[in-house]
């Protein structure tokens, strides 16, 4: 099995299109993975979480959108 690439938080705000504070505000309440410790004063996520999380908002995302085309 190969090891999960850890992603810095520069590279998950790229990848998911959010800013520092509201990847942080969305870990605070708990929509968002928590960052992992791997250094005194650095983190990183897994990107596996990352991409899954992403799936996830995109999958929900559509779903809303379907509803809401039901609905006119």
């Amino acid at each position: 099995m190969d090891a999960d690439r850890m992603l810095r938080r520069k590279q998950v705000e790229y990848i998911v299109g959010l800013s520092r504070s509201s990847i942080y505000d969305m870990v605070a309440t708990g929509r968002f993975p928590k960052p992992i410790p791997i250094g005194k004063r650095a983190v990183a996520w897994p990107e596996s979480q990352v991409r899954a999380w992403l799936t996830a908002s995109l999958i929900e995302r559509e779903r809303i959108c379907a509803a809401s085309r039901q609905n006119i």
